[in-house]
C-alpha cells in the first residue's frame, strides 16, 4: 500500500498516462470566465478538444482509441512549439510556454559511480540563460515520492523515477522554468536546469547501504554530487545569483541539500532554495497510527540516509526524525522559501487519511475531492492544516525565511503556468506565488503570506479533482 507513495500525476508530458496505464486524470477544477474570442479552428483549441476527447474515451475505456489521440495531441503540441520557434527570429521566442528542452544523460556516471536504481545514467534538462540572467542559475529538482523496501524499489526502477531509461526525452518548461517574462517574470532568462529524479530517496542515499542481489543501486548523494560537480562545470561555478528549488520529494531534496549548495558557489554570490510541496509533517493518521513516520523510518533505514542528515539533528535523536523538514529546517542558514498549499491533497492522501486507516471508505469520495467532505471531514482537514502552521511558527520570527501558505486542495504548484502567474492564478494578498517568491528573493519585502482559514475560502485556488 505505502511501498512506493509516488505522485498521482505528472506535469511533463501528456503520454505519460498512457504508458503508465493510469486509468483516471486528475483535473485541476477551478471557475473560469467564458471567453467569446476563442476561435475552434486555433491551434490551442484543436489541442484542448484533442485533451477533452482523450479523456472522455479513456475513462470509458477506449483505451488504443485514447492511446492515439494523445499520441496525436503530443504531435500537434511538438508542431505547434517547432513551427512558433522557426517563425521566430528576436530575442525572446513568440512562444516560449512551450520551450522543449531534451535530456542530457550525466557524462561521467560510470566512472563517478553515479547511476540510478537500475544502474541507469541519471539526467537532466539544461537551458541556457540569456542577456542579464547569463550568470544567474535556477536548479529544479524533480518530485516523486520514495521507494521504503527492497520489493517497492524494484517497481520503481521500470519507471521514470528509478531509470533514466524510461525519462522522457524532451520536456516543456514552464512556471518557474520557463523563458516567458509574462509567466515568469523574474527568472526568465536565467540558466535553468530540471534534475530527473531515479534514486527513491531524495538524493539522500548512499551506496553502503546496497544489498547483494537485489539488483539495486542506493546512489542518491552520489547522484547529487556527480550532478553538482557537471553543472558546476558548464558555468554554475561563474554564478551570481542562484535558486535551487524542488517539487515534493524534490523539496525535501532542495531541503536537504540547500546549504551544501550554497557551499558549491562563489561566497558573493547570493545563493538561496525553495521548497514547493516538500514540507511534509510528522502527524499521526485519522486512525491515530504514525504512517509518515514508519514510512520515513523505512527509507531512512534501507538507503542509508543518515549519512546525508543534519549531524547535529542525528546526535539528538533517531534518523528517521531528521528527514522531516521541522527538523532539517532548524538546521539550515541558506535564505529559504516554502510554497504550500494548506490541503496539501497528496500529505491528506497518504499522511493524514491513507488507505489503511479507513477500511470502510467513508474518506473515499472526500480524499478525491475536497468539495465532497463533509462538515466533519472539513474539521480534520483544518485541524491538518493547524499543525502545519503550528509547525512552521518558529520559522516565521527567522526574516531570512519566506513563505506562501495558500488554503488550496493541490500539490506542487510551481512548475504549472496556472499556479506559478498567469491571470488566474492562486494569490494571497492580491500576489501570485511568482511575486512572492520574487519579492523575496530580491529583498523587495518580507514575504510570510499565510492564507485565509478553512476551506474553500480562496476563491482564487486551483483544486485538484480526481473523480
Amino acid at each position: 500500500m505505502y511501498a512506493a507513495l509516488t505522485p498521482i500525476y505528472s506535469t511533463t508530458t501528456c503520454t505519460l498516462a498512457v504508458s503508465l496505464s493510469i486509468p483516471i486524470l486528475p483535473l485541476i477544477t477551478k471557475t473560469m470566465p467564458h471567453s467569446s474570442s476563442s476561435s475552434s479552428s486555433s491551434p490551442v483549441s484543436t489541442i484542448s478538444n484533442l485533451r477533452i476527447r482523450a479523456l472522455i474515451l479513456w475513462s470509458s475505456k477506449n483505451y488504443a482509441i485514447a492511446a492515439f489521440v494523445f499520441l496525436l495531441l503530443f504531435s500537434l503540441t511538438l508542431f505547434s512549439h517547432l513551427d512558433s520557434r522557426s517563425h521566430s527570429h528576436s530575442r525572446y521566442p513568440s512562444h516560449p510556454r512551450s520551450t522543449l528542452v531534451p535530456l542530457t544523460l550525466l557524462r561521467n556516471a560510470n566512472r563517478t559511480r553515479a547511476l540510478c536504481l537500475d544502474g541507469s545514467a541519471p539526467g537532466y534538462h539544461f537551458q541556457s540563460g540569456f542577456g542579464s540572467g547569463s550568470r544567474n542559475w535556477l536548479l529544479h529538482i524533480e518530485g516523486g515520492g520514495w521507494c521504503n523496501s527492497i520489493a517497492s524499489c524494484t517497481q520503481r526502477k521500470f519507471t521514470h523515477l528509478g531509470s533514466s531509461n524510461y525519462m522522457e526525452k524532451i520536456i516543456p518548461f514552464s512556471g518557474i522554468l520557463s523563458s516567458d517574462p509574462s509567466q515568469n517574470p523574474d527568472f526568465f532568462n536565467w540558466n535553468k536546469v530540471k534534475i530527473r529524479y531515479c534514486d527513491g530517496a531524495s538524493f539522500a542515499g548512499h551506496p553502503e547501504s546496497e544489498q547483494s542481489g537485489s539488483e539495486l543501486l542506493f546512489r542518491g548523494q552520489v547522484i547529487w554530487e556527480a550532478i553538482m560537480d557537471e553543472i558546476l562545470s558548464i558555468g554554475l561555478s561563474q554564478a551570481k545569483q542562484a535558486l535551487l528549488s524542488g517539487c515534493s520529494a524534490g523539496g525535501l531534496a532542495a531541503l536537504i541539500h540547500c546549504d551544501n549548495f550554497q557551499q558549491l558557489l562563489p561566497k558573493e554570490a547570493t545563493v538561496k532554495c525553495l521548497s514547493d510541496a516538500g514540507f511534509f509533517l510528522d502527524e499521526k493518521d485519522i486512525s491515530g497510527n504514525s504512517t509518515m513516520r514508519s514510512f520515513y523510518h523505512d527509507v531512512t533505514q534501507l538507503q542509508g540516509l543518515a549519512k546525508s542528515l543534519h549531524k547535529d539533528c542525528i546526535d539528538k535523536m533517531e534518523p528517521y526524525k531528521c528527514l522531516f523538514p521541522q527538523e532539517i529546517v532548524k538546521n539550515i542558514k541558506t535564505p529559504l522559501f516554502l510554497v504550500h498549499p494548506a490541503y496539501d491533497f497528496w500529505q491528506i492522501r497518504n499522511i493524514l487519511v491513507p488507505q489503511g486507516s479507513d477500511p470502510l471508505g467513508h474518506w473515499q469520495s472526500c480524499r478525491r475531492n475536497i468539495r465532497n467532505c463533509n462538515a466533519n471531514m472539513i474539521d480534520k482537514l483544518d485541524g491538518y492544516r493547524g499543525s502545519l502552521l503550528k509547525t512552521l511558527n518558529e520559522f516565521q520570527q527567522r526574516k531570512e525565511i519566506g513563505m506562501f501558505i495558500n488554503s488550496c486542495f493541490i500539490h506542487c504548484q510551481t512548475e504549472m503556468e496556472v499556479t506559478w502567474h498567469s491571470s488566474n492564478s492562486p494569490k494571497i494578498n492580491d500576489k501570485t506565488i511568482a511575486e512572492s517568491v520574487g519579492d523575496w528573493y530580491f529583498d523587495r519585502e518580507a514575504v510570510k503570506r499565510i492564507d485565509c482559514a478553512s476551506f474553500p475560502c480562496n476563491p482564487t485556488c486551483h483544486n485538484m479533482d480526481f473523480t
